[in-house]
């Protein structure tokens, strides 16, 4: 057993079991996604934790509202991003502030900046097809 143990130990550290990802919402050919908090191994539209934000590609600029405090909690959990929630953290700067406090910013400053980021964000509340 100390050898099994070890094994899954190490797999648990190199694979974290929950990722933070895309749940598609919305009808056929009129997609929009939530971000959400699921276990790995859940299906792409199935069973999540934590709903984290919303994302609407079908706008100019693409919508995106993101409960970053949530997001910071999660990711210091140990839950990663998958690929395409980590680009648009990336265009967010919600990666970018991450790594500031994970350095030791305080939260409370980062939260504020990203509240004043999304109000400076140009949004068009018209969808396309």
């Amino acid at each position: 057993h100390g050898i099994l143990n070890t094994i899954v130990t190490f797999v648990k550290e190199k694979f974290p079991m929950v990722r933070i990802r895309l749940r598609r919402t919305g009808s056929r050919g009129q997609p929009s996604y939530r971000l959400v908090v699921a276990d790995k191994e859940s299906p792409r539209d199935g069973r999540f934790l934590e709903i984290v934000g919303f994302y609407n590609p079908r706008t100019e600029p693409g919508t995106l509202e993101i409960k970053e405090d949530r997001i910071y909690e999660w990711m210091n959990k140990g839950a990663l991003p998958t690929e395409s929630v980590a680009q648009l953290f990336k265009t967010s700067g919600t990666s970018e502030r991450y790594a500031r406090l994970k350095k030791g910013e305080a939260a409370d400053v980062l939260l504020a900046e990203a509240a004043t980021a999304r109000a400076a964000r140009i949004t068009n509340d018209k969808t396309s097809k």
